[in-house]
């Protein structure tokens, strides 16, 4: 059939399209900028008459309406493969779950049908003249979905930036159910400032970083200082190898500082799973040839990772105790994030010949009443989530310095940790390491 006759075929209004939605449904919306605007608000205008629809998605970047329209959760349940500020809004309202995961097997849940999918819902380019729909900003675990889904329904954004990718980078007409046009604008975030003491993280941490490095950083404040720091510096041949590219990457690539000449795989071409930023990094990835998509299960896995000589990875955390337990994903049970890919990126550049993972925070936060906490805890009590275990815990960064945990003993660790606590806090920590049989009665 003639591609652009069955497109026209396949066209109907966000309304008409969600009918094929019914009580009991798994509906996935795949997640960040693949968010279905116009199909979640239609979908959301069904609340009255639906029941028992669960909803799939990750970090979304605007008010989901299917939570927004039915607050009492009676049609639909929202779930969350890693929280947004705005996921994390829902789950402390308890609007919304959390679905534990590390990113580099999240295709695979749907694979094996662990995550089953009644209907699925993402946001795709214009179709070309091979009936074929690019996924744009999301790779990830894209294809998995839509392989697992009974019926696929395409939301076509012109916005969308149309991004090569190595592979699942899109579907054609003949595989979908139906088609919508939406016109919301593909949304942006903006890249946190950087603090005083990310900055001076970012100091520690650049010492580390030479020339031919492959590079994967997260996102948040230490990673943009740490960007802008390489941006102003004399490295040269940086290649990028990560899970989320944001405007940090960007800051680099403009910079001149990223060619990727020096990588082992995918040699001058940047490679990445998901992006959100800045509508300047979108129209900078557009039809881009010098960057390139991947499924989170290659770009996460840590063979993938561990083939790269010189590979740094560079991530924040919210906590860790006197053992080397990381945590980034809760404060005591309240989710904040999610696992995500730390632990891929953690183990894979372990593997790696040269590879170095850091993963850095502030030594200590003030609460809402002005009291100061050190963020290197005696032992996790309260219920947060280990996200990187002891037995893996790589360079620990405070503004106070850098920490290499990897083969230490107990003892060791705790002298470690402890010289980069914060000063306050630091007899006490003794104090607590004494009672936990940490502390050997040499050290000064």
């Amino acid at each position: 059939m003639n591609v652009l006759k069955e497109y026209q075929q396949k066209l109907q209004t966000p309304e008409d399209a969600v009918k094929i939605v019914k009580n009991g449904d798994w509906v996935d919306y795949s997640q960040t900028c693949s968010f279905p605007t116009a199909l979640d608000a239609a979908l959301a205008a069904r609340h009255t008459e639906l029941r028992d629809v669960k909803i799939r998605n990750a970090i979304s970047m605007r008010p989901v309406q299917t939570v927004e329209q039915d607050p009492q959760g009676a049609a639909f349940t929202y779930n969350a493969w890693h929280c947004s500020g705005i996921d994390r809004k829902y789950i402390d309202e308890g609007r919304a779950y959390h679905i534990p995961m590390l990113f580099r097997d999240c295709g695979s849940y749907y694979q094996k049908g662990f995550a089953p999918v009644n209907v699925a819902m993402i946001s795709v380019t214009p179709m070309d003249r091979q009936g074929n729909f690019n996924f744009g900003l999301t790779n990830c675990c894209q294809q998995a979905i839509l392989e697992a889904a009974d019926r696929i329904i395409l939301e076509v954004n012109s916005q969308m930036p149309y991004i090569c990718g190595m592979e699942a980078d899109h579907i054609h007409i003949s595989d979908v159910d139906a088609v919508v046009e939406g016109h919301a604008e593909i949304p942006t975030v903006s890249s946190p400032s950087a603090t005083v003491i990310d900055k001076q993280i970012a100091n520690l941490i650049f010492p580390y970083l030479h020339d031919g490095i492959t590079l994967q950083l997260g996102i948040g404040g230490m990673p943009n200082a740490l960007g802008t720091l390489i941006a102003a510096s004399d490295l040269k041949d940086i290649g990028m190898h990560t899970e989320l590219m944001s405007d940090g990457y960007l800051t680099l690539y403009k910079s001149g500082k990223i060619t990727n000449r020096k990588k082992e795989l995918q040699r001058r071409k940047g490679v990445f799973s998901i992006c959100n930023g800045s509508r300047e990094l979108y129209d900078f990835l557009d039809h881009n040839q010098d960057i390139i998509s991947a499924p989170m299960s290659y770009v996460n896995n840590p063979y993938t990772i561990s083939q790269f000589s010189d590979f740094v990875s560079i991530n924040s955390c919210i906590a860790m105790d006197l053992y080397g337990q990381v945590c980034s994903e809760s404060a005591g049970t309240r989710q904040i994030s999610g696992t995500g890919g730390q632990l891929d990126f953690v183990t894979g550049a372990y593997r790696a010949e040269h590879g170095m993972a850091f993963l850095a925070m502030a030594s200590t936060f003030t609460d809402k009443k002005g009291i100061k906490h050190s963020r290197i805890l005696p032992k996790f009590t309260q219920g947060d989530i280990i996200t990187t275990p002891r037995t893996q815990a790589p360079y620990m960064v405070t503004e106070y310095g850098a920490a290499n945990l990897s083969g230490l003993t107990t003892w060791q660790r705790a002298e470690a940790i402890i010289n980069i606590a914060h000063p306050d806090f630091r007899e006490d920590l003794i104090k607590a390491a004494e009672q936990q049989k940490i502390w050997r009665r040499s050290n000064t």
